[in-house]
């Protein structure tokens, strides 16, 4: 586990992530799988790309998540 990327739904967040939490999880997480703090500009686009699918499963997963009975979302 990457120790920078934070817990991003309630309790642990008391309001909702934001878009740019949500982004900052996902790119803490595709540069720690791919060992690259910036990829190598023939990398860039894979890596844009990687980005944006994890903050979209991401947010996907905290729309979804039930926290005692609401969905993480609305738990807050």
């Amino acid at each position: 586990m990457c120790r920078s990327i934070k817990t991003l739904r309630p309790p642990a967040l008391p309001e909702e992530a934001t878009e740019e939490e949500i982004r900052a999880a996902a790119l803490q997480y595709v540069r720690k799988v791919s060992g690259f703090r910036a990829p190598a500009a023939h990398n860039q686009e894979v890596f844009d790309r990687a980005v944006e699918a994890v903050a979209r499963a991401t947010a996907e997963l905290l729309d979804d998540l039930e926290v005692r009975g609401r969905t993480a979302r609305q738990a807050g």
